[in-house]
């Protein structure tokens, strides 16, 4: 689990149910559906989240060398 934030997530029972639903509908864990159903969200809202700071720092030390 390296990179990933873990939080604790309080969810109604009917709604977590479905979240399971569509996780087993697309062949994807519980936990990859949320992620995917918030990535989604924010895709919708003109969002694009930022690699993370140690991948961002990697990335810029190597530009330069290329």
């Amino acid at each position: 689990m390296a990179g990933k934030k873990s939080f604790l997530l309080r969810v109604d029972p009917a709604l977590w149910a479905e979240v399971e639903r569509l996780a087993q509908a697309d062949l994807r864990s519980t936990n990859a559906q949320v992620e995917f159903l918030l990535r989604d969200a924010l895709a919708r809202r003109g969002i694009k989240p930022r690699a993370p700071a140690v991948q961002r720092e990697k990335d810029d030390a190597g530009g330069e060398d290329e």
